[in-house]
């Protein structure tokens, strides 16, 4: 079979149509795979519910929960809980990255307060903070302080040791080419250690994040009188399901957002981990 020049032309633009067409499909493709299984397991759940193959009292159905979400925002019984989860969350995520950073920095810049402090560290960072749930409510009650307490203690490790890292794993390149231009400690520390610590220091709050969360909803459990822990303890103990899923979701959604945005200034810095110097 001959191939006219015209047929090469109609093969060559068809190959740079082509082209474009595979590049989007996998540019595309996990999060089209993505959709797909979710918009099918919404679709088996639902199914599940409308066809009996599963109690609705036990494991509700994504239109219940839907419509529980819909009439909780609607008239407004959930606005208080999420104004007292919000105000939790940011005054013991805040209150963890303003001592978890500077104490990181420090333990991982002088080797002997890391010497003394690291101990405590570990001790802490390895005990369950629900262990510690019947001493914070002891000292705090169980008002606004207890909660911001136990996602402080959630929190703080995660950032503290990751900040300490970054600090420690600093490229000795570096360094020496500082200390070759008579760079001071003082410069040394400004232009080299944090700089270098950032990447790891985004890590640790990227953590910390899913931390306080989990201590939102443990602290809210435990003794609370508002918040999206204590909705869902509530809605849990009366069986109503829908809205304990509500709660979940909006906590999920909460978490992947934040990861995301975190995620996203993660990965600007991530050439300035040592690893990437070749």
């Amino acid at each position: 079979m001959t191939v006219t020049p015209a047929d090469e032309n109609l093969i060559g633009d068809d190959a740079d149509t082509a082209a474009p067409t595979t590049s989007r499909w996998r540019r595309n493709e996990n999060l089209v795979l993505g959709l797909v299984s979710v918009i099918a397991f919404l679709i088996f759940w639902e199914s599940s519910a409308a066809f009996g193959w599963a109690n609705p009292l036990f494991t509700s159905s994504p239109s219940r929960i839907v419509a529980a979400g819909y009439e909780m925002f609607a008239d407004g019984s959930i606005w208080p809980d999420l104004a007292v989860s919000a105000e939790e969350f940011v005054l013991g995520y805040g209150l963890a990255v303003i001592v978890g950073v500077p104490l990181g920095i420090l333990m991982g810049w002088y080797s002997r307060l890391n010497a003394v402090l690291d101990p405590f560290v570990n001790a802490l960072y390895a005990t369950p903070r629900i262990a510690l749930m019947p001493l914070i409510i002891i000292w705090f009650g169980i008002d606004l302080s207890a909660k911001i307490a136990i996602i402080f203690l959630s929190t703080v490790f995660p950032i503290l040791v990751n900040t300490m890292t970054g600090v420690r794993t600093i490229e000795r390149d570096f360094i020496k080419v500082a200390r070759s231009f008579g760079a001071s400690d003082g410069q040394l520390f400004l232009t080299v250690a944090l700089p270098s610590s950032v990447p790891n220091l985004l890590t640790g709050l990227r953590l910390g994040l899913g931390h306080a969360l989990i201590g939102i909803v443990v602290g809210e459990m435990y003794g609370a009188s508002a918040g999206i822990g204590f909705m869902m303890q509530t809605a849990g103990a009366t069986f109503q399901t829908d809205k304990v899923m509500v709660g979940i979701i909006i906590i999920a959604a909460v978490g992947m957002g934040l990861t995301h945005v975190l995620k996203m200034i993660e990965r600007k810095y991530d050439v300035w981990r040592p690893d990437h110097h070749g």
